[in-house]
């Protein structure tokens, strides 16, 4: 009996020596145990660009700048482009379609009136201005104002002439007035042939007529073919 409760007692120890050896390991892998820490993860500092970054992000800059400015330089050589090429054809065409005009004054006062300035313009461009001197203006019948190649087509000749009374004895009073003619006139010049506008400044009316109301002008065309000088004559007037 004696050597059975020593041998229990020995198995016994042994069991206890095993559990007491296996409860660290069960204690790790237990649900409840504490896990080992993990470590923070480590924050990544932004690198800055580095001075080659900056170098290359300035070159693209400046090729962008540079080929936006090409672009637009581009664009203005093109619209100047067009404007001479508009220009070129519209010469060309009044000179091979061989239009041309010709403008004439034409003085046809009477004596009461002398003429002081003449001022004419063609399309809005001035073509001629002249004060009086010494009689070199009030003295001529005729004198041509332009004569040259002109675009097919409708065309304005605007006029201003300045008139001083001229008297003498009890008339003598009439130097101290001025009176003024404005007038325009449009005229269409045809292809092929020359168009001659004639402005006449006359006095109208008669003695009855108020002596500010007697200086005007009136308009005569005549189309010419250009191979021959003398074509069949349109005349026409409008104030």
């Amino acid at each position: 009996m004696t050597e059975k409760l020593k041998y229990v007692r020995g198995v016994f120890l042994a069991l206890m020596l095993l559990l007491a050896c296996a409860l660290p390991a069960l204690a790790q892998d237990a649900p409840g145990g504490d896990a080992p820490a993990e470590k923070a993860p480590v924050a990544k500092e932004a690198s800055k660009p580095d001075s080659a970054t900056d170098d290359g992000v300035s070159y693209e800059m400046r090729v962008k700048e540079l080929e936006e400015k090409v672009n637009d330089l581009k664009e203005k050589i093109f619209r100047s482009k067009s404007r001479l090429v508009l220009l070129k054809e519209t010469v060309l065409r009044g000179k091979i379609a061989g239009s041309k005009a010709m403008i004439v004054h034409e003085n046809m006062m009477g004596s009461s009136f002398k003429l002081e300035k003449a001022i004419y313009s063609l399309d809005g461009n001035q073509i001629y201005n002249k004060t009086d001197r010494d009689g070199d203006l009030a003295d001529k019948d005729s004198v041509e104002l332009f004569n040259g190649a002109i675009v097919p087509g409708k065309h304005n000749v605007s006029v201003l002439l300045v008139y001083r009374g001229n008297g003498y004895g009890v008339f003598s009073y009439l130097q101290g007035y001025k009176f003024t003619v404005r007038s325009s006139y449009t005229f269409t010049a045809e292809e092929g042939k020359t168009t001659k506008v004639k402005v006449i400044g006359f006095e109208k009316g008669n003695f009855t007529t108020e002596l500010q109301d007697r200086p005007d002008v009136r308009y005569e065309l005549e189309f010419m073919e250009e191979d021959r000088p003398e074509g069949g004559n349109k005349p026409g007037g409008q104030k």
